[in-house]
C-alpha cells in the first residue's frame, strides 16, 4: 500500500496526464484546421499516448488499493501562430511533465516505496523519449524553415507516425 502523500502525488500526475491529452488533442485540431494532416496525426498519437500514461497510473493506484480522484480539466490553448510554436510549447510542456515525474521518483525514494519507484522508472525513460522527439522536430523545423515546402515536408514525415499502446498496458 502506498502512502497518502504518494496517493495525492500520483492522483495529481493522473490529472496532469489527462490535461496533457487534452492539450495534444487541441494541438491536433489546430494543425488539422490549417490543412496539416500529418502534423495533426503526430499530435493525435500524442493524445492517445497521454491517455495511456493516465491509465498506467490508474491501474497502479487500483493495485495499491488507492482511490483515483479525477478533477476538472482546465482549458487549453486552441490556436498557435506557427508550426514551430506548436512544437516549442510541446517541448516546454514535456519538460514540465518530466519535472513532475522526477518529483514523484524523489518522493518514492524518500519513502522507500520500491514499487512506485520501479513504476516511475518507466515514466522517466518515456519522458526522455518525449523530450527528444519534440527537440528533434524543432531541429527539423530549423533546417526546413517555415516555408510552404518546409511545412509540406514536415507534414508528410509526421504523417507516418503510428500509435503503439504503451508497453505496461500490453
Amino acid at each position: 500500500m502506498i502512502s497518502k502523500k504518494m496517493q495525492i502525488a500520483i492522483n495529481e500526475q493522473i490529472n496532469a496526464e489527462l490535461w496533457s491529452a487534452y492539450l495534444y488533442l487541441s494541438m491536433s485540431m489546430c494543425a488539422e484546421s490549417h490543412g496539416l494532416k500529418g502534423i495533426a496525426n503526430w499530435f493525435y498519437v500524442q493524445w492517445l499516448e497521454e491517455q495511456d500514461h493516465a491509465r498506467i497510473l490508474q491501474k497502479y493506484m487500483v493495485s495499491q488499493n488507492a482511490r483515483v480522484i479525477l478533477k476538472q480539466i482546465d482549458g487549453v490553448t486552441v490556436d498557435w501562430k506557427s508550426v514551430k510554436s506548436l512544437f516549442e510549447d510541446t517541448l516546454d510542456h514535456e519538460r514540465n511533465v518530466s519535472a513532475m515525474i522526477h518529483n514523484i521518483m524523489r518522493q518514492a525514494k524518500e519513502e522507500n516505496d520500491y514499487a512506485t519507484e520501479n513504476l516511475m522508472l518507466w515514466f522517466v525513460e518515456e519522458q526522455v523519449e518525449e523530450e527528444e522527439s519534440a527537440s528533434d522536430i524543432l531541429s527539423d523545423i530549423e533546417i526546413l524553415g517555415d516555408s510552404r515546402y518546409g511545412k509540406f515536408s514536415l507534414d508528410k514525415y509526421l504523417a507516418e507516425r503510428k500509435y503503439k499502446m504503451a508497453e505496461p498496458l500490453e
